[in-house]
């Protein structure tokens, strides 16, 4: 006998009478239309999800999957262009900001659309990288590890940075000045140990890591472990972390502007 299959509340948007249509995701959608949407979108449910646990599971495999191609290695633009050129376009697909020595900064507009006039800088050196808030996990850092010349990298609010991309950065260790680990979930003591590897690095932001049990007495350890580099901790996080006015901060704006 087969389980029975959950029941799905679905709401139709409302119309009022002064206005025939409604706005969609994909333009003007008459409510008629509409309604049939809804219709087809249960009935893909119910043949497809026999309960919410399915669904849910479907829905990951998704989300897994969307986080796999965000992350895949751009080996023809390498190939064409060169690392820098490579390791800019993979930062910017994903929402960040990059700087090529002696250049400004480029980031993507609010539409996630940016200029292409970085393709004409294939033997200039990438120097810093703003990936803030972005998908990078440990197969995409394969875009990044080929720039050498690195100096800054802002990984803050990653939700994919673990302590197992932390073990990749010593390819790094003879240019990487600055890092920001802040509010990336799981990153532990585990991987702030494999840090001692980055020999120049002379800024280092661990503030709110949630996966650190210690936080006070993790910091005091990596100053031990990085003499010459200041480590900036919850207190920092907590002084520093919004702007004038009571924006946030672009990491981006304090470092080779």
């Amino acid at each position: 006998m087969a389980a029975p299959r959950a029941s799905l509340c679905l709401v139709t948007p409302v119309c009022n009478r002064s206005t025939r249509c409604i706005r969609g995701l994909s333009g003007l959608v008459a409510p008629e239309d509409n309604q049939r949407k809804g219709r087809t979108l249960f009935q893909f449910l119910a043949d497809h999800f026999y309960d919410v646990a399915a669904l849910r599971e479907y829905l990951l495999r998704k989300q897994v999957l969307a986080v796999h191609q965000k992350n895949r290695s751009f080996a023809n633009i390498r190939e064409q262009y060169g690392p820098y050129v490579a390791g800019a376009f993979f930062i910017l697909r994903q929402g960040g900001a990059v700087k090529f020595q002696g250049k400004e900064w480029i980031r993507p507009d609010r539409r996630g659309r940016f200029p292409y006039d970085f393709l004409k800088f294939q033997t200039v050196p990438v120097e810093a990288v703003d990936a803030s808030g972005c998908a990078i996990n440990y197969s995409g850092l394969d875009n990044l590890l080929p720039l050498k010349e690195l100096q800054a990298l802002w990984l803050q609010r990653c939700p994919h940075v673990d302590d197992w991309c932390l073990s990749r950065l010593h390819a790094l260790a003879d240019s990487l000045q600055e890092l920001s680990l802040a509010g990336c979930p799981h990153i532990s003591e585990r991987g702030l140990a494999c840090l001692h590897h980055l020999r120049h690095l002379r800024r280092l932001d661990i503030s709110d890591l949630p996966a650190v049990a210690s936080p006070g007495l993790t910091q005091i350890l990596v100053e031990e472990m990085l003499p010459d580099c200041e480590v900036l901790g919850a207190g920092w996080a907590q002084g520093l972390k919004m702007g004038p006015g009571g924006q946030p901060r672009d990491a981006s704006s304090s470092l080779l502007t």
